[in-house]
Protein backbone atom coordinates (compact mmCIF):
# COMPACT_ATOMS: atom_id res chain seq x y z
CA UNK A 1 0.00 0.00 0.00
CA UNK A 2 1.41 3.10 -1.33
CA UNK A 3 2.07 6.03 2.15
CA UNK A 4 -0.53 8.63 0.67
CA UNK A 5 -3.30 6.07 0.64
CA UNK A 6 -2.38 4.54 4.39
CA UNK A 7 -5.08 6.46 6.85
CA UNK A 8 -3.24 8.72 9.32
CA UNK A 9 -4.38 8.41 12.80
CA UNK A 10 -5.50 12.07 14.06
CA UNK A 11 -5.01 13.45 10.88
CA UNK A 12 -6.94 16.18 9.58
CA UNK A 13 -10.60 15.05 7.72
CA UNK A 14 -10.59 18.62 5.80
CA UNK A 15 -6.79 17.51 4.54
CA UNK A 16 -6.79 16.70 1.20
CA UNK A 17 -5.14 13.57 -0.40
CA UNK A 18 -2.30 14.27 -2.87
CA UNK A 19 -4.74 13.63 -5.88
CA UNK A 20 -7.25 15.69 -4.11
CA UNK A 21 -4.78 18.69 -3.68
CA UNK A 22 -3.93 18.63 -7.12
CA UNK A 23 -7.85 18.80 -8.61
CA UNK A 24 -8.23 21.28 -6.10
CA UNK A 25 -5.48 23.56 -7.16
CA UNK A 26 -7.28 23.33 -10.88
CA UNK A 27 -10.35 24.44 -9.63
CA UNK A 28 -8.51 27.35 -7.62
CA UNK A 29 -6.34 28.22 -10.74
CA UNK A 30 -9.28 27.89 -12.94
CA UNK A 31 -11.14 30.75 -10.54
CA UNK A 32 -8.34 32.97 -10.05
CA UNK A 33 -6.78 33.15 -13.78
CA UNK A 34 -7.88 36.59 -14.02
CA UNK A 35 -7.15 37.96 -11.27
CA UNK A 36 -4.84 40.32 -9.72
CA UNK A 37 -4.47 40.73 -6.13
CA UNK A 38 -6.38 38.30 -3.28
CA UNK A 39 -9.49 40.10 -3.23
CA UNK A 40 -10.38 39.30 -7.16
CA UNK A 41 -9.46 35.84 -6.09
CA UNK A 42 -11.85 35.88 -3.04
CA UNK A 43 -14.17 37.31 -5.73
CA UNK A 44 -13.28 34.77 -8.53
CA UNK A 45 -14.18 31.68 -5.69
CA UNK A 46 -17.05 33.44 -4.82
CA UNK A 47 -18.24 33.49 -8.08
CA UNK A 48 -17.65 29.38 -8.76
CA UNK A 49 -18.99 28.94 -5.57
CA UNK A 50 -22.09 30.81 -6.18
CA UNK A 51 -22.66 28.97 -9.71
CA UNK A 52 -21.66 25.39 -8.53
CA UNK A 53 -23.04 25.00 -5.22
CA UNK A 54 -26.40 23.57 -4.31
CA UNK A 55 -28.89 25.56 -3.16
CA UNK A 56 -30.81 25.84 -0.97
CA UNK A 57 -29.84 23.03 1.42
CA UNK A 58 -30.45 22.15 5.49
CA UNK A 59 -27.71 21.35 7.64
CA UNK A 60 -27.38 21.74 11.60
CA UNK A 61 -25.92 25.31 12.93
CA UNK A 62 -25.37 25.18 17.02
CA UNK A 63 -27.46 22.34 17.02
CA UNK A 64 -30.72 24.09 15.26
CA UNK A 65 -31.67 23.19 11.48
CA UNK A 66 -31.38 25.99 8.97
CA UNK A 67 -31.73 26.31 5.47
CA UNK A 68 -28.73 27.89 3.21
CA UNK A 69 -30.53 30.14 0.85
CA UNK A 70 -27.57 31.28 -0.73
CA UNK A 71 -23.98 32.65 -0.23
CA UNK A 72 -22.69 36.38 -0.18
CA UNK A 73 -18.90 37.72 0.01
CA UNK A 74 -18.65 40.45 2.65
CA UNK A 75 -16.75 43.61 2.12
CA UNK A 76 -13.42 42.21 4.09
CA UNK A 77 -13.97 39.50 1.26
CA UNK A 78 -15.22 36.44 3.22
CA UNK A 79 -17.83 34.15 1.98
CA UNK A 80 -20.39 33.40 3.78
CA UNK A 81 -23.88 30.93 4.07
CA UNK A 82 -26.96 33.04 4.21
CA UNK A 83 -28.87 30.56 6.20
CA UNK A 84 -32.64 30.71 7.66
CA UNK A 85 -34.86 29.24 10.50
CA UNK A 86 -38.53 30.33 10.11
CA UNK A 87 -38.43 34.27 10.33
CA UNK A 88 -34.52 34.61 11.81
CA UNK A 89 -31.51 34.77 9.26
CA UNK A 90 -27.88 34.19 9.42
CA UNK A 91 -24.93 34.75 7.91
CA UNK A 92 -22.27 31.69 9.09
CA UNK A 93 -18.33 31.85 7.24
CA UNK A 94 -18.37 29.38 5.09
CA UNK A 95 -15.69 28.06 6.48
CA UNK A 96 -17.64 27.48 9.71
CA UNK A 97 -20.40 25.59 8.15
CA UNK A 98 -21.13 21.95 8.94
CA UNK A 99 -22.03 20.66 5.85
CA UNK A 100 -25.04 17.98 5.66
CA UNK A 101 -24.12 14.49 4.62
CA UNK A 102 -24.35 13.95 1.76
CA UNK A 103 -22.87 16.89 0.75
CA UNK A 104 -24.83 19.08 -1.67
CA UNK A 105 -23.08 19.13 -5.46
CA UNK A 106 -21.03 21.96 -5.91
CA UNK A 107 -18.82 21.75 -2.16
CA UNK A 108 -15.50 21.14 -3.63
CA UNK A 109 -15.44 24.73 -4.45
CA UNK A 110 -15.53 24.83 -0.10
CA UNK A 111 -12.77 22.80 -0.58
CA UNK A 112 -10.61 24.85 -2.93
CA UNK A 113 -11.52 28.39 -1.42
CA UNK A 114 -10.34 26.17 2.75
CA UNK A 115 -7.63 25.24 0.04
CA UNK A 116 -6.78 29.03 -1.28
CA UNK A 117 -7.21 30.97 2.59
CA UNK A 118 -4.61 28.37 3.70
CA UNK A 119 -2.11 28.93 1.43
CA UNK A 120 -2.27 32.85 1.66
Amino acid sequence: MSQSTIPRKGGSRNAPTRANAGRLDRLIEEATVDAYNESEQAVGLFTMMEEHLAVPFTTTVLGVEVTVERIDITGADTIVAVCRRGRAWLRVPILDLPLPNPKPEGTEWIDAYRRWIAGR
